[in-house]
């Protein structure tokens, strides 16, 4: 379960501001936010390695590798061709998702009634592997050989992405706590996950035809329109000296696309004289380019204490305070002591 960015942000602004230690903006919390996340998610195969080497408790919820490896589970995946971060490239050899940190298991799967997990091999050993009549590869045994992020599968008439799944550990994705300004130009938390293809919410879109003279004059919420390639984006029309004045977005929905053309049937707005008017989708109407959305932290809920600390260290760097600084490490060392000795 992910751990609120939001709750972590203003714990962290609590602990600072209540001895007027100093402020974080939303940009610093962000950058240190996502370094912090991915110096925890790094050390967990360090702790794994660590604690495979003493006897473990049997006792439920005390066993530390398994604790560990739950924590670690939150990053485990397996490709999926639909998702550009997690696509699988190349006819053979193939290039592993974007998103991957480290490769796990590859397995064959032309049908659904077949599986068969790949052998990795190393450089050494693949020229005598194939050499051999006993040992060849075939679609029964195949092997793989990784090296610079791509797999080279044999036997090489495995030439389909799709046949090929791989199952591995993912990056982090770094932290987004994002905003809007109020009135008093305070930063207002905006509450929704961030989709590069969303529509940011409160943009007025520029019309790029507008045939609706006649119109009656109004503020059409939820205007019903066609076009555009995703779905889910709600649209406040007003019209205004019987023409369209403003287009603006109370939704943001998803998948839209950079061009993608809207269009409003004219007989929404009364009797106008023309035809219907249209929007056209540009960059920045998107998420990708503006301040809205959130990401949460991907890590174990577990870690919430520990990312506090961690990130009130690294804001005592930012802000000059040894002392925070000191107090953070010592809470952060005692944290460590306590959970690896």
């Amino acid at each position: 379960m992910a751990i609120n960015v939001d709750t972590v942000y203003k714990t962290v602004l609590l602990i600072l501001n209540s001895e007027q230690r100093g402020y974080m903006t939303p940009d610093e919390f962000n950058r240190i936010g996502s370094q912090v996340q991915r110096q925890i998610f790094e050390a967990y195969f360090e702790d794994l390695n660590q604690q495979l080497r003493v006897p473990q408790s049997d006792m439920e919820y005390s066993n530390r590798v398994a604790i560990t490896d739950e924590k670690i589970a939150e990053f485990k995946t397996e490709n999926d061709q639909t998702i550009a971060e997690k696509t699988i490239g190349g006819t053979n050899p193939f290039t592993t998702p974007s998103e991957l940190y480290r490769l796990g298991s590859i397995t064959y799967e032309p049908n659904t009634a077949t599986y068969k997990e790949m052998q990795r091999v190393g450089r050494a050993e693949i020229y005598n592997i194939r050499k051999a009549p006993l040992t060849a590869p075939t679609t029964n045994y195949p092997i793989y050989l990784y090296e610079d992020n791509k797999a080279l599968v044999y036997p090489d008439t495995i030439i389909n992405p799709l046949h090929v799944k791989m199952q591995y550990v993912k990056k982090p994705t770094d932290i987004r706590w994002r905003y809007r300004i109020g009135t008093l130009n305070q930063y207002i938390f905006t509450d929704y996950v961030y989709d590069k293809t969303a529509l940011n919410i409160d943009d007025t879109l520029q019309i790029t035809s507008n045939y609706t003279s006649g119109a009656t004059d109004a503020t059409y919420l939820q205007a019903p329109y066609t076009g555009g390639s995703g779905s889910g984006a709600e649209f406040t029309v007003v019209v205004s000296s019987g023409v369209v004045s403003s287009v603006l977005v109370t939704s943001q929905g998803s998948s839209y696309a950079v061009g993608d053309v809207i269009t409003f049937t004219d007989s929404t707005f009364g009797t106008p004289i023309g035809g219907p008017f249209q929007v056209e989708l540009e960059e920045s109407n998107f998420f990708s380019q503006s301040q809205q959305g959130y990401i949460n932290f991907g890590l174990h809920n577990s870690e919430r204490t520990e990312l506090v600390l961690r990130i009130l260290l690294y804001a005592g760097v930012v802000i000059r305070d040894p002392q925070i600084i000191q107090i953070a490490a010592q809470k952060v060392q005692q944290e460590e002591v306590n959970e690896k000795s």
